[in-house]
């Protein structure tokens, strides 16, 4: 049975089972790998290639069937435990990237007795096991979801530790500074009062200003990770099928002179140098009659709302007329870029007031003019830096945790500098370290590592 020393229970009872998988994308390649993990990977690789092949060195053998018929010849590798990814015994299989020869081999496996594994099981069994923790393992996903050099960059830091490592220090800064508190409350009847200490206000106020940081690097890195959500949005004809084209740097939007030819939402992935940027050209906003238009502008209205960052286009031969005013007043607190479009059609043009201080950039859609200042804009908008070395990437959970952290250790600084009670600062302490642990894994429960295992890809 294997147990994990952190989390003390294992996830579904089948990790004494051994796993198989394709590791490699489902079509034609050159290359195809079918990963094994577990106890009997050594007795299921005796039959398929014959003879276990010394570890970590690649050898070239023929894969066979139970009547000794030629599955494929390729390269087998074998991982003995705990030196392997999973700290399993684990084998993979490098033969022709077919379909068909790779499910053949992969059905070879399951006939000697492994059974198919779960999405992202082979990480699961990594952390379980102690190769990685919950961050590192999550950061796996995320490099292999990366959009950006950027995001395969900050997943690597995560992967490499360098996420974890910050937590870490700051849950045993917390531990030093709760033992402190706790051992003051237990000997009331010493004359030196504990809590009065200029070192304990320092302590847990570097915490904050630790935990506040990372908070925000993490903030970044959720950006980094998931992807900024712009939506295009403005009245018709203001230009914004040519904007998602120029950004895009190919027509992915239909542009013509009649107005509401955008009627459905379309969505892609963009690199502003680094920052993986998911863009939405929406239907104009006004008013009409045609039914199938109607749903189209709703579906833009929900998707600008959603937004964390609106472009709203302004035709500049038109100016801001009332339908832009009242579009405007319509976002419910998003954030709103007014992008002021074809500056080519007046050399004149000078940017106005806006109301409530609306940030705003002129350019030309259609001649890509001052498009810079526009991805500019977006990367200062989220203080991203291409040259940012220290940057990982970061989830949601990651940022509510460190939140709540944060919140916990700000209540703890109060109680002690303010109140006078080391108490209710212990028992905060004590929360800002749970939600730490949650974070990587220290303290995590069986369903949340289910849900974020379940994100995996197969053969993971």
């Amino acid at each position: 049975m294997v147990h994990h020393p952190q989390t003390g229970d294992r996830l579904n009872g089948t990790d004494v089972d051994t796993v198989a998988a394709i590791a490699t994308p489902a079509g034609i390649g050159g290359i195809g790998v079918v990963r094994l993990s577990g106890p009997d990977t050594t007795k299921i690789v005796k039959q398929v290639v014959r003879a276990l092949p010394a570890p970590r060195i690649a050898q070239y053998r023929t894969f066979v069937t139970a009547d000794g018929d030629v599955i494929d010849r390729g390269l087998v590798l074998f991982f003995p435990a705990p030196n392997s990814y999973t700290g399993e015994d684990v084998a993979e299989f490098q033969c022709h990237g077919g379909p068909v020869v790779l499910n053949m081999l992969l059905v070879r496996l399951l006939e000697l007795g492994a059974r198919t594994a779960e999405p992202g099981e082979f990480t699961r069994r990594a952390f379980l096991n102690n190769k990685l923790d919950l961050t590192q393992a999550e950061a796996v996903c995320d490099l292999i979801n990366s959009r950006t050099e950027a995001a395969a960059r900050g997943a690597q830091r995560s992967l490499s530790g360098q996420f974890s490592n910050q937590v870490n220090e700051i849950h045993e800064k917390i531990l030093h500074l709760r033992m402190y508190v706790e051992a003051a409350i237990d000997f009331p009847e010493e004359e030196i009062d504990f809590l009065d200490n200029a070192e304990i206000t320092a302590s847990i106020t570097h915490i904050c200003t630790q935990l506040s940081e990372l908070v925000d690097n993490a903030a970044r890195g959720q950006v980094l990770s998931e992807g900024l959500r712009v939506a295009i949005a403005g009245l018709p004809n203001a230009g914004k099928s040519s904007l998602l084209n120029q950004l895009a740097g190919h027509e992915r939007a239909i542009v013509t002179p009649e107005a509401g030819t955008t009627r459905d939402t379309i969505d892609l992935v963009i690199d502003v140098e680094g920052l993986p940027v998911c863009l939405t050209d929406t239907a104009g906003l006004r008013g009409s009659d045609d039914p199938i238009e109607q749903q189209g502008i709703a579906r833009a209205w929900k998707i600008a709302r959603e937004a964390d960052l609106v472009l709203y286009l302004v035709d500049i031969t038109q100016g801001l007329d009332e339908a832009d005013r009242h579009n405007l007043a319509q976002f419910d607190g998003t954030p709103v870029l007014v992008v002021w479009n074809k500056i080519d059609l007046d050399e004149q043009f000078r940017e106005c007031s806006l109301p409530d201080e609306v940030d705003q950039v002129s350019i030309s859609a259609l001649h890509a003019l001052r498009l810079d200042a526009l991805r500019d804009y977006i990367r200062h908008f989220v203080g991203f830096a291409a040259t940012d070395e220290g940057l990982f990437v970061a989830r949601r959970r990651h940022l509510e945790a460190l939140e709540k952290s944060l919140e916990y250790v700000e209540q703890a600084q109060h109680a002690l500098v303010h109140q006078r009670k080391g108490e209710l600062a212990a028992q905060d302490l004590s929360d800002a370290m749970d939600e730490l642990g949650k974070l990587v894994g220290t303290l995590s429960a069986d369903e949340l590592l289910g849900e974020i295992f379940a994100n995996f890809c197969i053969g993971k």
